[in-house]
C-alpha cells in the first residue's frame, strides 16, 4: 500500500490559560491524541460542532500553530520540528483556505499583488513570468485576468473566495487545509464553490483536508470523514458507509440535525442536549457521555479508543459493538 501523503499520529495541541507569577493556570486541550492520513488525491472531511478543535486540528498541521506534541509526516518528512528554513520551502506544498475570504486578503493590495506575493516568497519565474500565472490561475478559478488589477473591495464574497482559492493554488501545492471555505457564502454560492473545489481536485490531483459543519457538503465532496468532539476524533469512515451506518451517537446526531430533503419523511432522531464541555475540564472517560442519551457508568471511567468496526470504519465508543443506530 502507497504511503500517504499525510500522515498524523498522536497530535496534541494544548493552550496554558491563566498562568500568572502567583498561579500556575490550567490547559486547554483543544486537540488531545488525535491520528489520521490523508492519501494522494484525496478528499478528507473534518466535521464537529464549533468548539470541537477542527480549526485547530487544520492549523496545526500546517505549523501555523505549534503542536505540543505528536507527528506531522508529509510527503515522509516530520514537519514537527523542523527547522524555519526548511518549513519554509514546504510551505509552497501545504496551503490554506480560510473562512472569511474577506478577512484574509490585504485591501491595499490588488488581486495580482495578493495572489504573486506567494510566487515572489517562494522565487518562482520572473516578473513576466509571475504576471502570467496570475492570470492564468484567475482564469482556473473562473475570474477574468483583467481582475488582477482590482482591489478586494471591488468583489463579491463568492468572487473573494475564489481570489483565496487562487492564492492558495499559486504555487501549485499538493495539499490544501480549507478551513471551512463555503460558511460565510450564501448557499447558492457555496455550490458554485464547492464545485469549483471538485474540478480543481479532479484536475489537479490535490489532496484535500475539508474542515466544515454542513453534513451535506460533506457528503458531496469527501471520501472520507473524521468526526471530531472535543479535541478527539469519535468516529472516521467511508463517506458513503459514515451517512448510510454511523455507529457512533455523536456522528448519528449530527445527521439528524441536518435537514430532511422530504417533509413527509419520519424517524427517530438524536437530540444534542445541553452546551459543549469545556475544554478547560473537559468530562471523564468519554468525553462526549455527558450528551449521549446512551451513556452508561463505565464510560465515565473509560476512555474509549479508536477501534476498527469494518473496514476503513473506526469508532470510539465501548457500546459501538451493541447500538443500533441506523434504524
Amino acid at each position: 500500500m502507497a504511503e500517504p501523503l499525510l500522515q498524523v499520529n498522536d497530535l496534541k495541541v494544548h493552550f496554558p490559560v491563566g498562568k500568572t507569577l502567583f498561579k500556575p493556570g490550567v490547559t486547554v486541550k483543544a486537540v488531545d491524541g488525535v491520528s489520521f492520513s490523508v492519501a494522494r488525491g484525496e478528499v478528507l472531511g473534518l466535521v464537529g460542532e464549533s468548539g470541537s478543535g477542527k480549526t485547530t486540528l487544520g492549523r496545526s498541521v500546517l505549523r501555523l500553530i505549534e503542536p505540543t506534541d505528536g507527528s506531522v509526516r508529509f510527503n515522509g518528512e516530520e514537519v514537527v520540528g523542523m527547522p524555519p528554513a526548511q518549513l519554509k520551502a514546504l510551505r509552497g506544498q501545504m496551503q490554506i483556505i480560510f473562512q472569511d475570504p474577506y478577512a484574509s486578503l490585504n485591501p491595499r493590495m490588488s488581486v495580482g499583488q495578493t495572489i504573486g506575493e506567494a510566487l515572489l516568497l517562494h522565487h518562482i519565474g520572473t516578473r513576466k513570468d509571475r504576471a502570467e500565472r496570475v492570470g492564468d490561475i484567475l482564469e482556473k478559478v473562473g475570474l477574468p485576468r483583467a481582475a488582477s488589477a482590482r482591489f478586494p473591495h471591488e468583489f463579491s464574497g463568492g468572487q473573494r473566495q475564489r481570489i483565496g482559492i487562487a492564492r492558495a493554488l499559486a504555487v501549485n501545492p499538493q495539499f490544501i487545509v480549507a478551513d471551512e471555505p463555503v460558511s460565510a457564502l450564501d448557499v447558492s454560492i457555496q455550490a458554485q464553490i464547492i464545485n469549483l473545489l471538485q474540478d480543481l481536485r479532479q484536475e489537479l490531483g490535490l489532496s484535500i483536508l475539508f474542515i466544515g459543519h454542513d453534513l451535506s457538503v460533506i457528503e458531496f465532496l469527501c471520501d472520507r470523514v473524521v468526526v471530531m468532539y472535543l479535541g478527539k476524533i469519535m468516529e472516521t469512515a467511508t463517506a458513503a458507509d459514515l451517512y448510510a451506518n454511523p455507529r457512533h451517537p455523536y456522528t448519528r446526531a449530527l445527521l439528524d440535525a441536518a435537514p430532511v430533503p422530504d417533509p413527509r419523511a419520519r424517524r427517530q432522531r438524536i437530540t444534542l442536549k445541553g452546551d459543549l464541555p469545556s475544554p478547560i475540564n473537559p468530562p471523564s472517560g468519554c468525553v462526549f457521555r455527558t450528551r449521549c442519551p446512551f451513556a452508561i457508568e463505565a464510560c465515565a471511567a473509560v476512555v474509549p479508543s479508536l477501534d476498527p468496526v469494518g473496514e476503513q470504519h473506526a469508532v470510539a465508543c465501548i457500546r459501538a459493538g451493541e447500538l443500533n443506530l441506523t434504524e
